[in-house]
């Protein structure tokens, strides 16, 4: 009887720890996938690249796959980090980075046809699920119609069903014309509507100052307006990007007196106001923008040089620090530079720079939340296994939640509160080694880890990034027993325990 009731209390704790874990990596999905690399086939030093951000930190893998990335490139994993699909713009790929169901003919144009192993089109896709329908993704996207223009004719929607081909994924519906205007190829984006659950997506008008608003909600997508609004913009190659919290949004381009510029935006009514245009004295032409994690601090990446910008500040033009000039560094040699381009935000905190080139480097910018030079710019500190040709995805921020107490804020999807972050907060696999990963609810704001152990001693202490999910801790030379994980976001805390066997 003994052994049957220590035996049924085994196979509740093993029941519980896998529900545990499940729910855990649940928290991680959408964005904590990075793929690039191209011509896996030829061997090395070609292939494919993953950069995996499931455990909180960078980890680095080589992959084989028939997908080649190039500058257009998104993807989007599911809950639990696994990876769905792919595209670079020519042709979408399902997991296992085959072309997809009906997946072929993409973006259809003689541009397209010259590029069938990628688009060169920074921010010509984006993949927004569609809300309130588990297992159905749009995918946005365009390409070059006139190449003697550069321009796009069109913008397209695409629909993919995950539960078709045994959960590989089909398309059901390709390159439907959502806009038909002279377009500036690329800079597709998407922020979160006040609500928390809608998405407000947009593109630009060539030659003017013109934006174009999409609304995407349960009932599909739509054209909700435009708006005239900032600086003329002619055909450009720059980037766009919103703040992590969607209350600013800023566009680059470094040629022909366009530059930077600074907008406000209204996540309830999808308008941008308050445009600040700031010219940069150089004589760089290509780059990206990246926005902070806290969302204050505004990176460009102009070349030849890196600069921060402080958007809350009175002068933003004034605050302006050069945080970085390209130091002479090729990758592997001449004239594979390793200068600055597009950025992204990753899911640990910091934001990652490509090189403009097909190089083995990515730049990086270890704490962008902190001022000047504070913000520990390293210039090609990440070295990859392949070249890798500036294939950072467009990602939006997929996390953001309502506008708490707006008129928009309708659907009662506010904050967790602090009995259901406990409830989330969970570490697997626990017992442990010493080695184990934390999954907690995605907060705004940076915070903070303590491990203590059975004496109140704190053995552990590390910075979570905002917007972050998961964490990986590894607690070497420490003795078996009982640990507290305490979670602190200002006045917020959650805990919990782990076993050290």
């Amino acid at each position: 009887m003994v052994n049957m009731i220590q035996g049924l209390r085994r196979s509740v704790w093993l029941c519980l720890l896998h529900v545990c874990v499940l729910y855990a990596s649940a928290q991680q999905g959408f964005n904590n996938l990075w793929v690039g690399g191209y011509a896996s086939s030829a061997g090395p030093p070609y292939g494919g690249v993953d950069l995996e951000f499931s455990t909180g930190s960078l980890e680095i893998g080589s992959v084989s796959r028939a997908i080649w990335f190039f500058r257009t490139n998104t993807n989007i994993t599911n809950e639990i980090g696994d990876l769905l699909f792919s595209t670079n713009g020519s042709f979408i790929a399902n997991a296992l980075g085959d072309t997809m169901l009906n997946g072929a003919g993409l973006n259809p144009s003689d541009y397209t046809d010259n590029y069938p192993e990628g688009l060169l089109i920074s921010q010509a896709c984006l993949i927004l699920p569609k809300p309130d329908a588990p297992g159905i993704y749009y995918l946005f996207h365009g390409t070059i119609d006139e190449q003697q223009t550069s321009l796009a004719h069109y913008l397209y929607l695409t629909t993919i069903d995950m539960s078709l081909d045994g959960g590989l994924g089909g398309v059901v519906t390709k390159n439907q014309v959502l806009i038909s205007d002279t377009l500036n190829s690329g800079r597709i984006t998407a922020v979160r509507h006040a609500n928390g659950r809608d998405w407000w997506v947009f593109c630009h008008k060539v030659n003017t100052n013109t934006f174009y608003r999409l609304l995407l909600t349960p009932e599909g997508v739509n054209l909700d307006g435009t708006q005239s609004v900032g600086i003329i913009r002619p055909r450009d190659n720059g980037q766009v990007c919103f703040s992590p919290d969607g209350s600013k949004f800023a566009y680059y381009w470094g040629q022909f007196n366009q530059d930077l510029e600074i907008f406000n935006f209204d996540r309830c009514t999808g308008l941008f106001a308050n445009p600040v245009h700031i010219l940069i004295n150089d004589a760089n032409s290509m780059g990206g923008v990246a926005f902070s994690p806290n969302s204050r601090y505004l990176y460009v990446s102009s070349l030849e040089d890196v600069y921060q910008y402080d958007t809350e500040a009175a002068d933003i033009e004034a605050s302006m620090v050069h945080i970085a000039e390209w130091d002479g560094f090729y990758s592997p040699e001449p004239p594979f530079a390793t200068v600055f381009d597009i950025a992204q935000l990753a899911p640990d905190g910091k934001v990652y720079i490509g090189t403009g080139n097909g190089t083995f480097h990515l730049h990086v910018i270890h704490d962008p939340d902190e001022p000047g030079l504070a913000c520990n710019m390293e210039q090609h500190g990440i070295e990859l296994p392949h070249y890798f040709v500036n294939s950072l995805p467009n990602h939006p921020n997929y996390h953001l939640g309502p506008v708490l107490g707006s008129v928009c804020d309708s659907l009662g999807m506010g904050i967790p509160s602090l009995a259901e972050d406990v409830l989330r907060v969970m570490a697997y696999p626990n017992p442990s080694n010493g080695r184990f990963t934390l999954s907690y609810p995605v907060h705004p704001e940076a915070g903070l880890l303590e491990v203590l152990d059975a004496q109140g001693r704190v053995v552990y202490r590390s910075r979570l990034a905002a917007w972050s999910q998961v964490h990986a801790v590894e607690l070497g030379g420490e003795a078996a027993g009982m640990y507290q994980c305490r979670f602190i976001w200002g006045a917020k805390r959650a805990s919990v325990r782990v076993v050290i066997d």
